[in-house]
């Protein structure tokens, strides 16, 4: 009998005549289910294939489809681009705001001229910003940013940080400084550690006293700044607490203005003093005279002594000279060996002995005419007495001392 091989039309490989059923009444080979593909061993073998069983049944599932494919491969990159996404706005979101809270208080410094650029860098560097570039991008639009100092904390959000930038540079922090009128310059210098402990002493009187610092109306050869130091209300912002002469070039420069709308630069032509002279004249007159109205009388007891040839016999000379401030002096300090001792030495002290205000200059620049030569204080509230018979200025200094004035 021929084998189906021999059949024509029949494929050997591809036979589907199921197997006999086992005689012994078991179950046989499963029947074939529609859409199994059969494999005859015999031929398989004879073909030199792979050798399976006679029993054996082989089924083979389709090959996907294209649009199957297509489908699973867009699913997977899909994935991969919204993994990549996630992680892209991940990321972002970290440098627009970092997790956790702002930390601490910075005090940074916008310098002028910076733009947003610059900004970012600087806010970057300092930890205030996570990102520069991601700043400066979120910033693009940003006006009107101004230089100055800001606080900002660290760890911040590219929009708070932004918030801060808008509202602009905190005001600068001042710290106010009086000097009254007719300090010694010694005490000007107290007066200035006292409120700005961050001065360096030494530096301070060094600047004082070397020459660096010069007003338009001191003479050559005076390097003291005494006399010249305008009493006032200065501010000091946070830059300045550390530089000594900054603030004294300040005092120095608002002397020469006060003293220039006075009209210290015409003292010669208007009293025949040179301008340094009259500024010494307005010191003693600052510092004997506490009334607005003895001021300018004061003044023209100076004037008409030193134009009679007389010793101005000022105690403030002489109580500047022994560097004490007391309500009386003793008669060895009266003959103290002094320059600066006017009961000793005529004519007018070398420099200034105190910081004249600006009633003080204005009274030695407009004395009030008169011919007195002798005054003498008779009263608590600072009143004076002006005369020019020295018997009368006794008797009444005699009463003013019978009543304790001083």
């Amino acid at each position: 009998m021929s084998s189906d091989r021999d059949q024509p039309g029949i494929d050997p490989l591809l036979s589907r005549e199921a197997p006999e059923a086992d005689p012994a009444g078991g179950a046989g080979p499963r029947e074939p289910a529609t859409g199994d593909m059969l494999l005859d061993p015999e031929a398989i073998a004879e073909d030199e294939a792979l050798f399976f069983g006679d029993d054996t049944w082989i089924r083979f599932r389709r090959p996907w489809g294209f649009w199957r494919r297509l489908l699973v491969l867009g699913g997977g990159l899909a994935l991969v681009l919204g993994g990549a996404f996630w992680w892209g706005y991940s990321w972002l979101q970290r440098q627009l705001d970092p997790p956790g809270e702002p930390q601490g208080r910075l005090v940074v410094e916008i310098p002028s001229g910076a733009g947003v650029n610059d900004i970012a860098r600087i806010l970057a560097g300092e930890g205030v910003v996570a990102n520069a570039t991601i700043a400066r991008l979120w910033w693009r639009d940003a006006e009107g940013l101004q230089a100055g100092h800001y606080y900002f904390a660290g760890n911040m959000s590219v929009a708070e940080a932004r918030e801060v930038l808008e509202a602009g540079p905190i005001p600068p922090a001042f710290e106010s400084i009086t000097i009254p009128e007719g300090l010694w310059l010694s005490e000007v210098a107290d007066r200035l550690l006292d409120s700005l402990p961050e001065f360096d002493p030494a530096e301070l009187q060094t600047a004082m006293t070397d020459g660096g610092i010069r007003s338009r109306f001191m003479p050559e050869g005076v390097t003291s700044l005494e006399g010249v130091l305008f009493p006032d209300t200065y501010q000091v912002d946070e830059g300045g607490v550390g530089d000594e002469r900054d603030l004294l070039r300040r005092m120095v420069e608002q002397f020469d203005t006060v003293a220039g709308e006075i009209g210290y630069d015409n003292a010669l032509a208007r009293i025949g003093l040179e301008p340094y002279q009259l500024l010494v004249a307005a010191s003693i007159v600052e510092e004997e005279a506490s009334r607005s109205e003895d001021r300018p009388k004061v003044a023209r007891v100076i004037y008409n002594r030193l134009n009679a040839g007389m010793k101005l016999e000022m105690d403030a000379t002489v109580l500047y000279a022994i560097g004490q401030r007391k309500s009386s002096i003793t008669s060895s300090e009266l003959d103290v060996d002094s320059p600066y001792n006017t009961r000793k030495f005529p004519g007018l002290p070398p420099t200034p002995i105190a910081a004249p205000g600006r009633e003080s200059l204005l009274a030695a620049m407009n004395p009030e005419p008169g011919p007195w030569l002798f005054f003498v204080l008779v009263e608590r509230d600072g009143t004076l007495f002006f005369t020019d018979d020295y018997d009368e200025f006794l008797v009444r200094a005699n009463d003013a001392r019978a009543r304790a004035v001083f």
